[in-house]
């Protein structure tokens, strides 16, 4: 009798996440180390400025041009990552926006699920949440933009239950990126745009106090 056994694909998936997040932490403390040796070099070119032995505005022009390029390569090349910590467990969040959605979703078309969003380690490690490996830990989205975890025909939440603390604690009802005025239903006409909010950089989502992590 010849017997098989399938891989626990959950199992593997919590041993894939904490690789990872053990990678990215590393990446993150060769970049502290950077910094602090940024700051040596920093410290150094100072010193030689006040013997006057270095141009303060030439070296200035030339750290910003290089600072620019790096920059420019840094974020080509797909490094580095994102990541909230908020100090509390998901469960333990209790700071959750009441918004009446359901009575604004045909309107909205829940834009909020387009917004892009850093996971936190509990979100990762538990394992429900899916999010980017071209752009950890970003929560990921399908080719329309939308959340993967959006119910496509009735614009709700799968895992609500699991759903990240953003997630929670969220309130469209001021944000001008959707709504125009949310009690007279008028919404922000941006947000029928195909590929909106593609412009919107990380730091420019609204969120409840959480400390962003990136590398």
């Amino acid at each position: 009798m010849v017997t098989s056994s399938q891989p626990d694909d959950r199992v593997h998936r919590e041993e894939f996440n904490r690789g990872l997040i053990y990678t990215h932490n590393r990446a993150n403390a060769n970049t502290a180390e950077l910094h602090r040796v940024v700051a040596m070099l920093t410290a150094l070119s100072d010193l030689l400025v006040e013997r006057g032995l270095l141009d303060r505005e030439e070296i200035e022009a030339r750290k910003q041009a290089a600072a620019q390029a790096l920059q420019r390569e840094y974020l080509s090349q797909g490094m580095g990552t994102a990541m909230q910590d908020f100090g509390v467990s998901k469960y333990q969040f209790h700071l959750s926006a009441e918004v009446d959605c359901a009575s604004k979703i045909h309107l909205c078309r829940a834009a909020c699920c387009r917004l892009p969003l850093a996971l936190s380690r509990e979100d990762v490690r538990e394992g429900v949440m899916q999010w980017d490996p071209g752009q950890p830990y970003m929560i990921a989205r399908g080719e329309d933009g939308f959340c993967v975890h959006m119910d496509r025909e009735t614009r709700g939440c799968t895992v609500y239950e699991q759903r990240p603390i953003p997630c929670r604690g969220y309130d469209c009802r001021q944000d001008r990126r959707i709504w125009l005025d949310f009690d007279a239903g008028v919404v922000n006409p941006r947000i029928y745009e195909e590929g909106w909010p593609a412009s919107l950089e990380i730091e420019d989502v609204e969120e409840p106090g959480g400390e962003h992590q990136h590398g």
